[in-house]
């Protein structure tokens, strides 16, 4: 049986460590370098970077910090923020992620999927899928670190990026971001029972049995920052709490 996933989200602006509530208000954490040495050290099963910064040096900087971090830890990291090109993805990869998490491109451009499928593989490719709700409580894609609309349906593009070869979802509700007050758990079944590759669970998450409900759901991981950030639990903890609570993860 395939282990359940606890994965560290680590958001960064400008080189440094930020949190968020509802994709705004800034706030920063801390030096990422010094967070991921942590989580190695608590066994976190993977980790993911995200950096919202647009510009190239910012970038550069990230891919030194993916450098030192992957010199030092032993879990496998995923990152994604401004990867718009095969080149971008490459870039990442050679910098030492084992994984990149493509957005806004691969919606701007579909075809993306496709292309980095076919030269990187589909086991490294990871698409992150942002969601608010229309009127008609709907699920509705935005993108551009969820300010635009797209008007797509969450479970049609989810089922999209499946076809074009994408190896793993990360769904993300916008509205539960950063407050800690559960995952939309709606929205996580929805998109599992949709595809056939397996999901990330993001945003919200708020207490450790908010991890176990997300696997009850078939979540094959979920990835979460607050909770790590700002309140005594740890990924060692949650790993106890879920194998104490029958949900198969790593010794």
């Amino acid at each position: 049986m395939l282990k359940r996933r606890i994965i560290p989200t680590l958001l960064l602006q400008n080189g440094r460590m930020i949190k968020t509530v509802n994709f705004a208000a800034f706030r920063d954490v801390g030096d990422p370098i010094t967070a991921a040495r942590v989580y190695n050290d608590m066994r976190a099963d993977e980790l993911i970077f995200l950096d919202i910064t647009a510009s190239t040096e910012a970038r550069e900087a990230l891919s030194t910090v993916i450098t030192q971090v992957a010199e030092e830890c032993f879990m496998p990291l995923a990152v994604g923020g401004g990867i718009r090109t095969v080149e971008d993805i490459r870039r990442t990869i050679s910098s030492g992620a084992d994984k990149v998490i493509i957005n806004t491109a691969a919606l701007e451009n579909p075809d993306f999927i496709d292309m980095a499928v076919a030269r990187f593989g589909s086991s490294t490719i990871v698409v992150s899928i942002d969601v608010r709700y229309n009127d008609q409580h709907e699920p509705i894609v935005f993108s551009h670190r969820g300010s635009q609309d797209t008007g797509r349906s969450a479970i049609a593009w989810a089922q999209e990026v499946t076809n074009r070869g994408a190896g793993e979802i990360m769904i993300t509700s916008i509205e539960h971001e950063g407050t800690m007050k559960g995952l939309d758990f709606d929205l996580t079944a929805t998109i599992i029972e949709s595809v056939n590759v397996p999901v990330i669970a993001h945003g919200g998450v708020g207490s450790l049995a908010d991890f176990k409900k997300a696997y009850d759901l078939g979540a094959m991981a979920v990835a979460a920052g607050s909770i790590f950030h700002f309140t005594d639990q740890s990924p060692i903890m949650t790993r106890n709490y879920l194998y104490n609570n029958g949900v198969v993860v790593r010794p």
